[in-house]
């Protein structure tokens, strides 16, 4: 039998190798050569395109928008007629030499929110607060009791505040008053710190405050704490450079925010400050942050209470009056009383101790005093 004829890989091979083949054979290789060619030439003008830019879009107005490049610059540009609808706030991809708006940015978020909150899951009770009896109830009534039982306030007829301002000196237990709401009613705590929010995200702010907001839904049932919000919500004054119309700019968002949350939503703002004063009324009136708080330095009976609670773990001599040195801590914040045990312990450490003395408390004592009035110092020092 003869040998069956090796079929032709290509037109090379049917060159060089003297294969016989068909027409039919020539038109197939060429067609595909053609098809590859123009792929090429296709990579390669995408190549040698200009990269689009992404812009916001700021205002609509029929085929044409104005839009916010990077740097901050405004134009008013045409819109494809291959684009899809657009809304304020999208992002867009535009054409660099005429800023032409290709196509819309399918990102529904401008930042990952969680970079820029701290989120998490308390596990703190109302047991390991000590000294503030009174205030726990206000916050249990406001914040716990809506979220626990929302068809109480739906029979009775009212609706319970959106949140509420805790207010007072530094360390006495706001934050811990935000974290213990957040863990008796399981919900995710969300802490934004005011003066960074205005300080890093200048341009950014206002975005990111609905963002963090969107995410609390998400996350409901969620507590969100504005800590140092005087930093955000101080009295405005007449608006001036640019980086008081970005802190106002936010401030409104805040506002706007507020305003639409529903009271019985999963959802409860806790706003704190050391600066009552200086806040702007308009984030204290009813329908925002309308119950106020205050958290004061501890009583004689408070600051006991507190320093049972932070030494109820401490190995110490039984016959240390705590009574007795409590009186000696007059003035001190929660926090401080805390650092006293902590300091405390030091010393026994530094001595090779495993229980603490009076002693050991005494010298705690008085250098969380000397720390306390350095620091009153470097204050007074700011103000010449």
């Amino acid at each position: 039998m003869p040998a069956k004829e090796a079929k032709p890989k290509s037109i090379i091979d049917s060159v060089m190798y003297g294969y016989s083949t068909s027409s039919n054979q020539y038109e197939d290789e060429n067609r595909i050569l053609k098809e590859t060619v123009s792929r090429l030439k296709e990579e390669i003008e995408r190549f040698k395109s200009s990269p689009l830019m992404v812009c916001e879009v700021k205002e609509l107005f029929g085929n044409t928008s104005i839009i916010k490049i990077p740097n901050g610059n405004q134009f008013l540009v045409n819109i494809s007629n291959d684009c899809e609808k657009l809304k304020s706030g999208d992002l867009v991809l535009v054409e660099q030499k005429n800023l032409t708006i290709i196509r819309k940015v399918p990102i529904t978020r401008r930042f990952n929110v969680e970079k820029f909150v701290i989120v998490e899951k308390p596990t703190i009770s109302w047991q390991e607060i000590g000294g503030l009896g009174s205030q726990i109830k206000e916050i249990q009534e406001v914040v716990e009791l809506p979220l626990k039982k929302p068809e109480l306030f739906k029979k009775i007829g009212i609706t319970p505040p959106k949140g509420v301002l805790l207010y007072g000196e530094p360390g006495t237990g706001k934050t811990l008053l935000a974290k213990a709401v957040a863990a008796s009613t399981n919900s995710t705590f969300i802490e934004v710190v005011g003066s960074e929010l205005v300080q890093k995200f200048i341009g950014e702010g206002a975005k990111l405050v609905k963002e963090i907001f969107e995410f609390a839904r998400k996350k409901a049932p969620a507590i969100v704490f504005i800590d140092e919000l005087d930093a955000l919500a101080a009295k405005r004054v007449e608006v001036g450079t640019s980086g008081e119309r970005e802190v106002n700019r936010t401030f409104m968002q805040l506002l706007a925010e507020l305003d639409g949350f529903k009271p019985l939503d999963n959802v409860k703002i806790v706003g704190a400050t050391n600066r009552k004063d200086i806040l702007d009324s308009a984030v204290l009136r009813p329908g925002r942050l309308d119950r106020l708080i205050n958290i004061p330095i501890p009583s004689k009976e408070a600051r006991l209470d507190i320093f049972k609670i932070h030494t109820k773990n401490m190995s110490f001599e039984k016959s240390i009056n705590l009574e007795a040195l409590t009186a000696r801590m007059e003035g001190f914040s929660g926090a401080e009383i805390r650092a006293v045990c902590t300091e405390s312990g030091y010393f026994a450490i530094r001595d090779n101790r495993t229980s603490v003395t009076k002693d050991d408390f005494l010298k705690a004592i008085e250098k969380v005093k000397k720390e306390e009035a350095a620091e009153g110092e470097d204050y007074m020092g700011m103000f010449g």
